[in-house]
C-alpha cells in the first residue's frame, strides 16, 4: 500500500499496490504492521455498508465526539463516490479545511479520516456502494454532524447535491457547531 498525507494532519489518501494476473487482480485493503508503521493507530471493531440508489447523493459530514471517538478507512465497492474527510478540530492548524478524493472498485483508493475529523461523501454514480471500518462503535449519543453545504467550509462538491437527508441538511453551520 502507498500512504499518501495529505494537507490535514492524520487524513490519509491510500492506494492499493494491485497484483494482477489473467484471473483478475488482488490487493491487501487494511494491514495493522503497515498502519503502524506510518504511526497511525486504527483498530477496527465495526464494518459498515452504504448504498445510495441515485447520483448526486449526499451522506454527511459526520463524526462522534468522546467518549466514542472514532476514525474511519472507506472504500468504494461499487459505482464511483467523491469522499471527504474535513477537519472540524477547533485547535487544529487545518481547521475548517477538507480533502476530497474520488474512490472507485477500478481505482482501489481509500481515505483514512482520524478522530474529530469529519466524513461525508457524493455519489457520482447511481447504485454506488461504500464500505468503512470503524474504529469504534456507534453511538447514536455521541453522533455530530456538520452541514455539507456550510460556506464555513466551502466543500466543493462536484455534482449538484440532489439527494439529501433531512438530517444532514439540518445539522449545524459551523458556527454553532462547537456550542453544542
Amino acid at each position: 500500500m502507498r500512504f499518501l498525507k495529505t494537507e490535514i494532519q492524520g487524513v490519509w489518501i491510500i492506494e492499493p499496490d494491485f497484483h494482477k494476473d489473467e484471473r483478475g487482480h488482488f490487493f491487501r485493503a487494511w494491514c495493522l504492521r503497515e498502519f503502524e508503521e506510518r504511526g497511525i493507530q486504527f483498530h477496527p471493531v465495526q464494518a459498515n455498508m452504504g448504498f445510495s440508489l441515485r447520483k448526486g447523493t449526499v451522506r454527511g459530514m459526520h463524526f462522534q465526539v468522546e467518549p466514542a471517538l472514532e476514525a474511519k478507512l472507506i472504500r468504494c465497492t461499487q459505482g464511483a463516490m467523491f469522499d471527504v474527510a474535513l477537519d472540524v478540530r477547533s485547535d487544529s492548524p487545518t481547521f475548517r479545511k477538507w480533502v476530497g478524493v474520488e474512490l472507485t472498485p477500478e481505482n482501489g483508493k481509500m481515505l483514512f479520516v482520524p478522530e474529530r475529523c469529519a466524513h461525508g461523501y457524493q455519489t457520482l454514480q447511481d447504485h454506488t456502494e461504500m464500505h468503512y471500518m470503524a474504529s469504534q462503535f456507534f453511538a447514536p449519543a455521541a453522533a455530530r454532524g456538520a452541514r455539507f453545504d456550510d460556506p464555513a467550509f466551502g466543500i466543493q462538491w462536484p455534482l449538484v447535491p440532489l439527494v439529501i437527508s433531512t438530517q444532514d441538511r439540518n445539522w449545524p453551520l459551523e458556527a454553532e457547531l462547537h456550542e453544542n
